[in-house]
Parts: C-alpha cells; sequence; structure tokens
C-alpha cells in the first residue's frame, strides 16, 4: 500500500513543493475551464435541449452528431438537469442555464414522474407521452431525488422542494430496508416486489443491493438534506456513510467490490469479485462531501480514504501515461486496461479532495497528472466532449450522448474542481 505513494516524481507534472504556489492553481483552473466553456458547454448547451417534445436530446455518435428521437431515460435527463442546475448555483453559469434546468425539470415533472403510484419511471418514448420501462429502479430513483434537490436549490422553487420531499417520503415508505439498512433496489411500477426469478436494468435479481446503487444514493442524500434540512434525511445520509465506508468495503483487500445480498453479504464469484476504480474513488469524493453535508468530521475516514486510494494506485492506475483504468479482479492488477471518461473525471476530482482533505502534495499530482490525461486524450477538441471510451490501443470509441451518458459525471468533475481552487486560491 505504501510503495503507490512512493511513485510520484518520474511521471508527473510538478514536484509537489509547487503543488500549492499560486501560478500552480490557476494555470490548472485555466485549465478546467477551456475545458467547459471551450469544450463541454458548447457541445450541450444549446444543442441537447429539445423544443419541440421537451427535456434533453441524447443520441449523439462519436462525433457528436444527433442521430434522430430516442427513448428518454431517467438516469440521463436527471443528469443533465442536475448539470444545469448546479452550473447556475455554482455561480460557473448564467440564467440561460438555470432556464434549461427549469425546461428539463418540467419534463420530469409531467413526462417521467409517474402521477398514478409516485416515483419515476425508467424511460419514456421520445416525446415524452408513454412510459417504455415503467419499472422502479433505486439508481434511476436516486438520481430523481439528486435532480430534483439540486433545482430547487439552484431556482427556489417550492413546487420543485415540495416534489423532492413527495420523493423522498415514498422511498422511505417504499424502499428502505428498515432491517439490514440501505435499500430495496428494483420494483414493479406500482412498487410491487418484482419476482424472485426477474432481471434488473442491472442483470442482477431483485435481491441484490449494488454498491453503485448506494453511492448514488448517498450522493442524492446529500443534495436532499442541503435543500430540506428534514432530520430523518440526516439519519439516512449517516446510514449510507456507514455502508460506503464498511460495508461495501472488502476490508482485507481495501477496495470495494459492487453486488452484497440483503442483508450485505458480498456476493462472489466471476461477475462480482471486481474492483471498478472509478467506483472506488467517486466513494471517497461522495463521502467527503456527504460528511460536510452532515456535519460531521471526516477525520475518523482519513485511513479508509487513504487505503482506497492506494488500492487504486496500486492496481489500476497507469504510472506511465497517467490516468486509471477500468476495472480488475479483486487483490490483481488490472484487467480491462480502457480508459472511460467518467472514471478519468471522478479520479481527478478525487484527488483534488484528498488533497485539500490531507494536504499530502501527492494527491495534487495525481489530479493534475490525470487532468493532463484529460485534456490531451479523453477531450475531442475538435468535435466537442469528451471520448466515452479511449482503448488500450488508444482509440477512441462510444457516444458522445445517449442511454447512460450526458453532462454528469465529468461535468461535475470539472465544476466542482473549479470551486475546490477557488477555496484553495483564497487561502494563498
Amino acid at each position: 500500500m505504501i510503495l503507490a505513494r512512493l511513485i510520484l516524481c518520474s511521471c508527473l507534472l510538478a514536484a509537489p513543493a509547487l503543488a500549492a504556489e499560486p501560478e500552480v492553481l490557476a494555470q490548472r483552473a485555466r485549465t478546467l475551464r477551456k475545458i467547459l466553456y471551450e469544450n463541454m458547454l458548447p457541445f450541450w448547451y444549446p444543442q441537447s435541449i429539445d423544443t419541440q417534445h421537451g427535456g434533453y436530446r441524447l443520441n449523439h455518435d462519436i462525433q457528436g452528431v444527433y442521430q434522430g428521437d430516442a427513448p428518454k431515460y431517467l438516469v440521463t435527463q436527471a443528469r443533465m438537469l442536475w448539470f444545469f442546475s448546479r452550473l447556475y448555483r455554482s455561480g460557473l453559469g448564467d440564467t440561460r442555464h438555470l432556464e434549461a434546468a427549469r425546461h428539463g425539470y418540467e419534463f420530469m415533472r409531467d413526462a417521467l414522474w409517474d402521477s398514478e403510484y409516485g416515483g419515476f419511471h425508467w424511460a419514456v418514448d421520445a416525446k415524452g407521452k408513454q412510459a417504455t420501462m415503467a419499472d422502479r429502479h433505486l439508481y434511476g430513483q436516486a438520481f430523481g431525488l439528486y435532480a430534483l434537490s439540486e433545482y430547487a436549490l439552484a431556482s427556489a422553487d417550492p413546487e420543485a422542494k415540495q416534489l423532492a420531499e413527495t420523493h423522498f417520503a415514498l422511498l422511505e415508505e417504499r424502499a428502505h430496508d428498515k432491517q439490514h439498512g440501505g435499500y430495496i433496489e428494483y420494483f414493479r411500477r406500482d412498487w410491487s416486489h418484482a419476482p424472485a426469478d426477474s432481471m434488473t436494468f442491472f442483470y442482477t435479481t431483485p435481491s441484490t443491493k449494488l454498491m453503485n446503487t448506494h453511492l448514488h444514493l448517498l450522493e442524492a442524500m446529500t443534495s436532499y438534506y442541503r435543500l430540506s434540512r428534514d432530520p430523518l434525511a440526516r439519519e439516512r445520509l449517516i446510514e449510507l456513510i456507514q455502508i460506503q465506508s464498511n460495508a461495501v468495503w472488502r476490508k482485507r483487500h481495501g477496495a470495494c467490490t459492487d453486488g452484497y445480498q440483503l442483508d450485505w453479504t458480498p456476493l462472489t464469484g466471476r461477475w462480482y469479485d471486481l474492483v471498478y476504480y472509478g467506483h472506488d474513488v467517486e466513494n471517497v469524493s461522495m463521502l467527503i462531501e456527504a460528511l460536510e453535508g452532515a456535519e460531521l468530521s471526516k477525520g475518523p475516514f482519513g485511513d479508509f480514504m487513504r487505503r482506497m486510494w492506494d488500492y487504486g494506485l496500486e492496481q489500476g492506475y497507469d504510472h506511465e501515461q497517467g490516468g486509471f483504468f477500468n476495472t480488475g479482479r479483486l487483490g490483481q492488477p488490472a484487467g480491462r486496461k480502457n480508459k472511460v471518461f467518467w472514471v478519468q473525471g471522478e479520479a481527478m476530482l478525487s484527488a483534488l479532495h484528498m488533497f485539500k482533505f490531507t494536504g499530502e502534495p501527492h494527491y495534487f499530482e495525481y489530479f493534475s497528472d490525470i487532468l493532463r490525461w484529460i485534456n490531451v486524450y479523453q477531450v475531442d477538441w475538435e468535435n466537442g466532449e469528451w471520448f466515452e471510451e479511449i482503448d488500450a490501443q488508444g482509440r477512441a470509441k462510444g457516444v458522445k450522448a445517449g442511454e447512460w451518458k450526458a453532462a454528469y459525471h465529468h461535468g461535475r468533475a470539472v465544476m466542482e474542481c473549479l470551486l475546490i481552487l477557488q477555496g484553495l486560491q483564497k487561502e494563498q
């Protein structure tokens, strides 16, 4: 675990002593601002806004060419609503982006929200007239709560706040697992339990709990508690902090895996003994933000967070070119050495969070190294946006926007990194 911390000087951008110097902070901020304002925003605004049918158009090929109308999915519609809301609330955007958020909120309220049974449909048709996938998965419901909460914070819209409160109460009533903690993840449209032999949208059984789902429930609950200040929401937030720092952590190895039984017994075997490096470092960021949101000390979690990073650096980091690989078997080096856009964004943000939290300069160096990789390889400077994936041979693959890809992971990373850098600059 110590070895990864010592591999610092030969492959990184600047000597550790320079990490907090004003010009270094300013240079990193300039790079991030260029990515946000010259690469990302021109792609997403205004072309993603569906002025005809509502919501956002998210069906763009690798060159960024729109491929025509497609079903609209809760996860990515909510992610776009969150992105425009956060852009405005952070001060990095303007009233145009608040209006873009309003546009997305109205589609979620009118087309994706189920006025009969409550909760959000997983997908509707391109016009928002009919649910095409009506089952409930808590992964999607988490993004619904997250987006509603951020929009309500940005807009001060009492209707949006009320809908967020209604949604939280529904999840509490229908999905919270009072026996084992966390949430049951999969239901039919009417919130009845799906048959035990059915398959969820993640190709799991209804009795499976996922680290990934609870990671985004943690994120959603952090935002909802900021909005509502509801004591029950704080209880759920603390419960999710415990899950994400304990139940999903395979302590002998120092990494997380994704699948668990209802009582949090790890699922094992070929499909489950995998570490997704992006999820692990993303978990660190979200725990830091959750602890701050709940007004709890981060100190007792420091060793856990360092251990998570140590594992990722030892097993999943590309010390030659920079950036994180995708996945690897538990306790073994990375097996899939493709580099996915969201992994790089989340790792960049997590490294900067760790630098701010610990003051340890090697985290700033990894932040810088990942940013360099992103700027040179992951960003498509010709056609806009980020490439979804760079394979092990250096070839760009994937789409620019679709069922899973929107402006969320990397948009969040760029915005939050800019805000952290602003704070560090003010401390100089």
